[in-house]
């Protein structure tokens, strides 16, 4: 028998047996779902920073964050430090006096996406959200509760460009 009549019948054989069923592409898991709105990008937050302290929900393990806003842009400090995700727009709505904003942030350099939704009144601000990371091979999920007060800090210094 040839080689590729060899390889033809172990095949077929594997795929009878159900031994092939396998696959090699996970199941995606979604981001954080925003809720639905009258959304747009006002700055209505520019010049405000938080410091954040919340959970990762699964694991319970203690997060620690400074977000900022300027000029119309989010950053999360602590993902900076982490992937270099730089600044990204950001779009509020306002709810009776409570100010919503929601930014998704992405990774140059590795599968990395954070969706943010948070609830900004007065100088405190509360904030959900998830890091996922996506791969061919897996997908992994960090989901976030989080809540803060503002700080007096330079906003222009708060995180690197």
């Amino acid at each position: 028998m040839t080689q590729a009549i060899r390889i033809a019948a172990i095949a077929l054989a594997t795929a009878g047996t159900g031994a092939a069923t396998m696959s090699v592409m996970n199941e995606d898991i979604p981001d954080l779902k925003v809720p639905e709105g009258a959304w747009v990008s006002s700055g209505a937050l520019d010049g405000r920073s938080f410091e954040i302290y919340g959970t990762d929900v699964d694991s319970g393990a203690v997060l620690e964050d400074e977000i900022v806003f300027r000029d119309g842009t989010f950053q999360s400090v602590d993902c900076q430090n982490y992937c270099d995700f730089g600044w990204s727009d950001y779009k509020t709505k306002e709810i009776d006096g409570v100010i919503h904003f929601t930014a998704t942030t992405l990774c140059p350099d590795a599968p990395h996406t954070v969706v943010f939704y948070g609830q900004v009144e007065g100088d405190t601000v509360t904030v959900n959200g998830t890091w996922t990371t996506r791969r061919w091979y897996w997908t992994n999920q960090i989901v976030m509760e989080a809540s803060g007060t503002a700080t007096d800090i330079n906003v222009v210094d708060a995180a690197s460009s």
